[in-house]
């Protein structure tokens, strides 16, 4: 134990909630942290508290963060919190722990030492070459349907050989998912969700792993824990078993996850389970003004399924929200451009002035209503609108209908979707275009006679090309995303794409709304 007197400097500066989290009796507790209510410090306290008390060493926590950078800024906040070395202790996110869960017992895990993990690219890879070698057209099963298929799959606990197959689609998918599986233990490699998966796997028909391990934590401390799936709220009652305090924290009404298979749910299944009577919230607000406050409660009390809390701040009220209802989303961009304008009449500075929006797709009406107003501005953790991949694609198929000449666009499309039209083959056409002087879209006319994929390739622009002047933009626009294979690409089992579908639907929109004075605005 510490010396008692570094007790007050630990404790110093919380709230009443804050401190009774931090001190909570050795047993399990659900803290229910609203935003800006300081849960990473009491989070990161309670371990120091447990350690500074003589209730568990650093071997004997776990603590579970949801990103590395969140179990960085724990580690250094311990660091200089206590005087131990807190690198000994099991703290980091799901996969991190259990990649090393399977390095120190990797003979059980049946993988070679020195084993290898696929990230997302270096698994499509694989999945690409999986269906080559089955010979299943890409056109039959898209590789990163196959990919989403996967790790859904995984996620849920669920190997090839528990599934069953509605139809022969869903037959042909759990083939492969078997044959992948396969090709990885063959190769001593794993995926992400892999890494979860085998470690479950391995607590659960190891006995004697699973007694060391919940015999050695006897606290497990969890952040985030409203955006755990069902494989990781299964795989901590795993660990925990009947003697550790489980201590999670989280908030029902941040659950933003779901498409990843968060299950909001796991809290109250981890109340019934664990025995815990109820919730201890922190609901005193660091962050925000009281308006603020009052009118974040009043919509979130409407969902019936929360486990309910009440934000409270000592802060003043603050500027009163103002609310606008606009017809359409052009009017809701000329709102922006006006107040814009007003406040900067009024001294305020651009770079103080923030628009928040829904989703990407909303950017692109906002953007072009602040360029042709001269209002500079600048997308943060996102591109620009006529920037992103999706729209730069869908775009180099308009440019090739207009002209099949350009050669820029025809490199970015040509095999994209996946049409099996290989780096040799897009090789020996640039090799072609440069010995006889000619276009990459004339080497690939000419090739056309022989390669029957690049023939198809030449028939889609083709048929572009008839189409320019004879239909309306958005018609011609609604036909690439189609027939080129964009939309059914971006449709995924998981539905990760959503952000880049909803982009191309509001491409559309764009086209609808074109008028020849918008070609002066800068894409």
């Amino acid at each position: 134990m510490f010396p008692n007197e570094s007790a007050p400097n630990l404790l110093q500066g919380l709230n009443p909630e804050q401190l009774s989290a931090v001190t909570w009796p050795p047993q399990s507790a659900l803290v229910l942290a609203g935003a800006g209510s300081g849960k990473t410090r009491v989070l990161t306290t309670r371990i120091a508290w447990l350690l500074q008390s003589g209730q568990a060493s650093v071997h004997s926590i776990m603590a579970v963060t949801f990103t590395n950078k969140a179990a960085k800024e724990m580690q250094t906040r311990l660091g200089a919190m206590i005087p131990v070395n807190v690198r000994a202790m099991w703290l980091g996110t799901f996969h991190g722990l259990c990649h090393r869960f399977l390095r120190l017992h990797h003979r059980d895990a049946g993988l070679p030492s020195s084993f290898q993990i696929l990230d997302s690219g270096d698994q499509l890879s694989l999945i690409k070459r999986l269906l080559k070698s089955l010979n299943i057209a890409e056109e039959i099963i898209a590789p990163r349907s196959l990919q989403g298929f996967i790790n859904a799959q995984k996620e849920s606990g669920l190997r090839a050989s528990v599934l069953s197959a509605p139809d022969p689609h869903t037959r042909r998918m759990i083939e492969c998912y078997a044959e992948y599986d396969k090709i990885c233990q063959r190769e001593g490699v794993v995926d992400f969700a892999e890494l979860m998966l085998r470690s479950y796997e391995m607590l659960q028909s190891n006995e004697i792993l699973r007694q060391h391990y919940q015999n050695r934590f006897n606290h497990i401390l969890v952040d985030e824990f409203q955006d755990t799936n069902k494989l990781q709220y299964a795989w901590l009652k795993l660990i925990a078993g009947n003697h550790a305090a489980v201590f999670a924290v989280g908030d029902d009404d941040q659950s933003i996850y779901r498409f990843r298979g968060a299950n909001v749910g796991n809290m109250t299944a981890l109340m019934e389970e664990f025995h815990i009577d109820a919730p201890v919230k922190l609901e005193q607000n660091y962050r925000s003004v009281g308006n603020i406050l009052a009118a974040a409660n009043a919509v979130i009390e409407n969902n019936d399924e929360r486990l309910g809390k009440n934000l409270r701040t000592d802060a003043e009220a603050g500027d009163k929200i103002r609310y606008y209802s606009a017809f359409t989303d052009l009017e809701e961009a000329q709102f922006i451009v006006d107040e814009t304008k007003a406040l900067e009449r009024e001294g305020w500075d651009l770079d103080e002035i923030a628009v928040l929006y829904r989703s990407n797709a909303q950017s692109r009406v906002i953007e072009q209503s602040l360029f042709r107003s001269g209002i500079p501005y600048k997308i943060y953790g996102g591109l620009r609108f006529y920037e992103r991949a999706e729209i730069k694609d869908a775009l180099a198929y308009l440019r090739l209908a207009v002209n099949p000449d350009d050669d820029n666009a025809l490199l970015r499309v040509i095999n994209f979707p996946p049409r099996g039209i290989g780096a040799r083959t897009i090789e020996n056409l640039q090799t072609a275009s440069n010995e006889q002087g000619i276009t990459l879209w004339q080497a690939a006319c000419n090739a056309g006679a022989k390669a029957t994929k690049i023939a198809a390739f030449v028939r889609l622009i083709e048929a572009l090309r008839n189409q320019v002047g004879q239909m309306p933009l958005s018609e011609i626009i609604v036909g690439i995303l189609k027939d080129s294979g964009l939309t059914e690409h971006y449709r995924t089992p998981k539905g990760d794409n959503q952000d880049r579908l909803d982009n191309l639907d509001e491409l559309v929109n764009a086209a609808i709304e074109f008028k020849p004075e918008d070609s002066n605005f800068e894409t």
